[in-house]
Order: C-alpha cells, then sequence, then structure tokens
C-alpha cells in the first residue's frame, strides 16, 4: 500500500497533501544549490540545513498526539509514521552529505564520529531512527505486538539525542537548539499530563500552565547557558526576553503554546454552541 493511501486502499487526500510537502524542504535546498544560494561553503551549508530540518521534522512527529490530544485533530495519526520516516530520510542524507563533504573518505568520518562527542550522539540519535524507520510498516506492528510501541518509546531518547548534537554544533547562535529544547518540554509536559490523569484533551487552563511553565523554563535555560557558556549576567538575558529587540527562544514556546490554547478553547467553544443549538433544535421539535 503507498504512503498517499489510506487503510481501505483508497487515495486519501490529505495523506498526499502531507507526503508531497514533506519533499518541500528539499526541493528548496536542491534550488538554492542550483542557483548558488548557500554560500562560499555550500556542502556544509547543505549539511547544516538537512539536519535542521530533520529536527525540524521529528519535532513535528512528536507533536502529532499532543495536538490530537487537545484540538481532537483525530487525523493526524494518519501522518505521524510518515512524518517520522521523513525525519529519518533528511538525517540519511545528513549523514550522507556529511561523507560527501569529506570527499567519500569513510575511515576519516569514522574516526570523527568516534573521537567528536556531538558527531557521536548524533549518530547513535541516527541510528535510533533507522530502527524506528524500518519498523515503521504494518508488518512490524502485527510481527512485534504489545513490543512495538515499548520500542517506538525510544523516539523520545532520541529527540533529546538530536537537540544536544544540535545545541553542541551550533557556533554562530543557539536560537533554534534552545526553541526546540524548549518545545520537548511542552510536548513531553502535555503528553505526561493527559497519560498521567487518564484525561486525553488537556483542558485550557492545563495548556495554559503547561505553555507558561514551558516559556519560563526555555528563558532560565537560555540564562543560564550564557551564564556557564559566556560568563554573561543571567538577568542580563532574562531582561531580554522582555524586550522587542531580539526574538527570544521563549518567545516561540510561549507563541506556540498561545496558539495551541486558542484553537482548543475555540474548538471548546464551538461544540458547546453546537451542543446547544442541537438541545434547543430537539426541544422545539418536542
Amino acid at each position: 500500500m503507498w504512503p498517499w493511501h489510506d487503510y481501505s486502499g483508497r487515495l486519501s487526500w490529505f495523506k498526499l497533501a502531507v507526503f508531497l510537502a514533506l519533499f518541500v524542504p528539499g526541493a528548496f535546498l536542491v534550488a538554492d544549490y542550483i542557483m548558488g544560494n548557500l554560500g562560499g561553503r555550500p556542502a556544509n551549508a547543505a549539511v547544516r540545513e538537512v539536519g535542521r530540518w530533520m529536527i525540524r521534522l521529528l519535532f513535528v512527529s512528536l507533536a502529532v498526539t499532543p495536538l490530537r490530544e487537545s484540538l481532537g485533530l483525530t487525523r493526524l495519526i494518519e501522518v505521524r509514521r510518515m512524518i517520522g520516516v521523513a525525519a529519518f530520510a533528511y538525517g540519511f542524507a545528513h549523514i550522507t552529505l556529511y561523507v560527501v563533504q569529506e570527499k567519500w573518505a569513510l575511515l576519516f568520518v569514522a574516526t570523527e564520529i568516534v573521537k567528536r562527542i556531538y558527531l557521536t550522539i548524533g549518530f547513535v540519535g541516527l541510528v535510533g531512527l533507522a530502527v524506528l524507520a524500518a519498523t515503521s510498516t504494518d508488518g512490524w506492528m502485527h510481527r512485534l505486538g504489545p513490543r512495538w510501541q515499548k520500542l517506538h518509546r525510544i523516539i523520545y531518547v532520541i529527540a533529546i539525542l538530536a537537540s544536544v548534537h544540535f545545541f553542541m554544533q551550533s557556533k554562530a547562535t543557539v536560537t533554534e537548539p534552545i526553541l526546540m529544547m524548549g518545545f520537548y518540554l511542552w510536548l513531553m509536559a502535555a503528553r505526561m499530563y493527559s497519560r498521567r490523569l487518564g484525561r486525553r484533551r488537556p483542558g485550557g487552563v492545563a495548556l495554559a500552565v503547561i505553555g507558561a511553565a514551558s516559556a519560563v523554563t526555555t528563558a532560565l535555560g537560555e540564562a543560564g547557558y550564557y551564564a556557564i557558556k559566556l560568563g554573561v549576567n543571567p538577568l542580563m538575558v532574562l531582561e531580554a526576553n522582555f524586550a522587542v529587540i531580539a526574538f527570544r527562544p521563549a518567545w516561540g514556546v510561549a507563541i506556540g503554546a498561545a496558539i495551541v490554547l486558542v484553537l482548543a478553547l475555540a474548538r471548546t467553544g464551538w461544540r458547546r454552541i453546537t451542543a446547544a443549538r442541537a438541545a434547543a433544535g430537539a426541544g422545539t421539535a418536542a
């Protein structure tokens, strides 16, 4: 069965649209390479950009369950495995382009992976992602049974490894790695709330608290990083989060959480209005 088919074997326009969208970042990167928009070191730029998209798609796949539960978007589950496999594909392209950049010196690449801890972390994460991609089929689900879900829970560890790798290899700025870590906090907090309290859909108050806590923790983490790494007064970094001169990672987490909160409240409100209208219509008919 093709990725754009539903379980009945029919064409799913939703799955087809997502499938095609997953190729867009790669297509833009190829276009930038052809047009010479990747700077003086195009191979290095391509390696980094493909790696970024691997992590972004990995986090999108992790966001499927919290968004489905918070917003009631049940169809998202249909594309979760597809997005996860795409994340691996970009990760495989990431390491392949790195090998090409090093002129196919496989022994040198292997030595670098062993010697440099951030490469070791990234490689271990990629191997784990490869295992999940290889066992993502329905056949493997039936073959492994309950063990399939246990195996695929290592995605949470892989996300941490990918974030640490991204963070350690970022030299010019760590804004996006810290932002990713902030989103990870939000995703895991939302998951834990739903699972531990047995609530499939967190309410508005819970989403607001989770979002605020994740944003504050992100700001504290950023301040701690600059204090330890560069000796910057953490209060200065925290103050920057209340200024409008530059985008801070905590803002991104807060904005993302706020969007989910607003959509969840809008959905709840609409359901109540619909239920009230239905009840009024039933009363009139009676």
